[in-house]
């Protein structure tokens, strides 16, 4: 199966995620997309990141039913900070059977060839990129890119996290069940 990896903080995971996602699924030859919840990027600050079990039972709310979407711990249970070069040697190991491909926003495809062991990942895996208001696609990298044209959303997590300090609400902007949660918990407050 053709599996696209979708890394990121998802903090939270909110509904411009879930339409990439879709569209992924729907537009492409990936079959399924894995929402890789990274415990710690090492390109940004913990300081407003919500624990990582909490992170990855939204995404598993926001994602409850859809049989192509799928929310994994793998990076949980590597050595932090989390490389994606690391994850992906890790899943090609234990499932053997599937192709992986990459997908990210061309605001990550920017600094791509600064990502740990970057040649390799460059070299080993399709990358599928979704534009990103501000930031143009890359074309001097060596790598098998697909440009997809994605419907655009001007919604951040940095945006959500702040609306909800305000509190104002964040209706629409993620799934319901993630609203709630967040809610109930108090969680970004």
């Amino acid at each position: 199966m053709k599996i696209g990896l979708y890394f990121g903080s998802f903090n939270p995971i909110h509904n411009g995620h879930l339409i990439i996602a879709s569209h992924v699924v729907q537009e492409t030859d990936l079959q399924q997309v894995w929402f890789v919840v990274s415990p710690q990027n090492p390109f940004k600050t913990n300081h407003s990141l919500l624990n990582e079990y909490h992170r990855l039972h939204l995404v598993k709310l926001a994602i409850e039913d859809e049989k192509t979407l799928k929310a994994t711990d793998i990076e949980f249970r590597l050595p932090k900070p989390s490389y994606s070069v690391t994850t992906l040697q890790y899943l090609e190991e234990k499932y053997p059977e599937h192709e992986f491909a990459i997908i990210m926003g061309s605001d990550s495809l920017q600094n791509l060839d600064k990502w740990k062991n970057a040649e390799v990942i460059m070299s080993r895996y399709p990358v599928y990129v979704y534009k990103r208001a501000g930031f143009d696609i890359r074309e001097d990298l060596p790598i098998r890119k697909t440009i997809l044209n994605a419907p655009l959303l001007q919604i951040s997590s940095t945006h959500i996290r702040k609306l909800i300090k305000e509190g104002k609400s964040i209706r629409y902007l993620v799934p319901d069940a993630v609203k709630e949660e967040i809610e109930r918990n108090h969680y970004y407050k």
